[in-house]
């Protein structure tokens, strides 16, 4: 956890999670299905990106990457 290549991927993580749920949730409002305006989609966003760092620091357990079973490899060159 304590590792540059953690954080890096944590963090890309993240930004992925981030996006994933604001394009989620702009989509449902689009179809209907929840109403949800751009506020409360930055803030579901938001909430989400926080608990995928919080759960990768909970599943660190010592690897080098942020789940449970991963390791970050670290590219030559």
């Amino acid at each position: 956890m304590l590792t540059l290549a953690f954080w890096k991927a944590t963090a890309e993580r993240s930004v992925r999670t981030f996006a994933q749920v604001l394009v989620g949730s702009l989509g449902l409002d689009t179809l209907g299905i929840i109403h949800a305006n751009w506020n409360e989609g930055l803030a579901l966003s938001a909430g989400a990106a926080v608990l995928t760092v919080l759960t990768a620091i909970a599943t660190s357990s010592g690897t080098e990457g942020p789940g449970l079973t991963e390791t970050v490899s670290k590219r030559d060159g």
